[in-house]
Order: structure tokens, then C-alpha cells, then sequence
């Protein structure tokens, strides 16, 4: 399983019903792409939700990596190229992914932290926290071993449960991997690993 966000940071003045148009018109193209775990359509605006900038960065959860690079050498990456130019992609290895009660995604929540120095990464993941609560819609939680950072994204219907990291906005989420059960992925390390 693989985590993966794109951040098109778009000007202060940009009219952000662009993107809006744009997701309501083409975000349902993935909602059955094989592969795909799910597929949050994100945004930050200018000044909403204390967010410095206008930006678009859909997040995703991938099941398989024929369904990534599928997507990535195909038309629909390609699409997005042509628009606003081949953006950077953060790319974190899947670790866990929760499913909670929540029948839909207004809302998500991204945080990171590193695995300090000398910290066995098992322990880390072990003593890693998923968000609990009725608006918890799903909460990945991905590495990238590059850096050693954990990174935790949580989707909510309504109003997060946390505050901190980067909040955005959902406009759609594409989710035809919502049969995946209650947790799965790979089983995290006990703390006396």
C-alpha cells in the first residue's frame, strides 16, 4: 500500500471555483479505479481555516501498485500535467489505514512527525494514535523513509477532532476501496518488539 499527495499552490488572487468546477465535473472519474483505495479531492482556500495560500492537493490511499502507476503513466496524471505543469509528489509507504464510522468526508487533517534518531521506527508506528470518534470518516497512517517522518491524514465528516497540522476541505472523495475492512494494512509492532 502507498500514501501519496500533490500541493498545487495556486496565486492569492486565484478564483478557487475553478477547482471546484473542475471536481465536480472530472472528480467522479475515479470513484471505480481498480487500485485505488480512495482518492480525497482536497483544498485549502486563502484566509479560511487560518490557510496562508489557495491550494489544491488531492490525497491518496492506494490498495495496489498497478493502480498507482496506472494512474501516474496514464491519462488522468497526464490531464492534470497539462493544466498546471508536473507538480512535485510526496510518497509515504503505507502502513495502516482505519476505517471509522463516519458515511462521508467534509473535512481531513494532515500531521507529521519524525522518528527521532535512535528511536526504533517499530516503536514509533507502535505508539502512533488513530483518531476515534463518530466523524471519523478514515485515518492512514504512512512513512516516509527518506525522511523517517510519520504522517497521519484523517478524514472527518464535519469539524476535525484535532486542531493541529494542515487542514482542508473536501470536495469529493473517490472510495472504491470503502470495502476494505475496519483496519487492515500491515499489523503494527507491539512496543516490546
Amino acid at each position: 500500500m502507498q500514501a501519496m499527495q500533490y500541493e498545487i499552490t495556486l496565486p492569492a488572487d486565484y478564483d478557487m471555483g475553478i477547482i471546484r468546477h473542475r471536481v465536480a465535473t472530472r472528480g467522479s472519474a475515479l470513484d471505480a479505479f481498480d487500485g485505488l483505495g480512495f482518492k480525497a479531492y482536497c483544498v485549502r482556500e486563502r484566509g479560511v481555516h487560518g490557510s496562508p495560500v489557495n491550494q489544491y492537493a488531492p490525497f491518496y490511499w492506494w490498495d495496489s501498485t498497478k493502480g498507482m502507476n496506472r494512474f501516474l503513466w496514464g491519462d488522468g496524471f497526464r490531464g492534470l500535467c497539462d493544466d498546471f505543469g508536473r507538480p512535485p509528489i510526496a510518497h509515504w509507504l503505507g502502513i495502516e489505514v482505519a476505517r471509522g464510522p463516519a458515511r462521508r468526508a467534509t473535512t481531513a487533517i494532515r500531521t507529521s512527525e519524525s522518528i527521532v534518531d535512535g528511536e526504533a521506527p517499530a516503536d514509533a508506528v507502535a505508539r502512533a494514535q488513530f483518531a476515534v470518534g463518530d466523524s471519523v470518516y478514515t485515518t492512514v497512517l504512512a512513512v516516509d523513509l527518506r525522511r523517517w517522518e510519520l504522517t497521519r491524514f484523517t478524514l472527518y465528516d464535519g469539524e476535525p477532532l484535532v486542531s493541529d497540522g494542515i487542514r482542508y476541505q473536501v470536495l469529493h472523495l473517490s472510495d472504491p476501496g470503502h470495502s476494505v475492512p475496519a483496519s487492515s494494512a500491515v499489523p503494527r509492532a507491539s512496543a516490546a518488539s
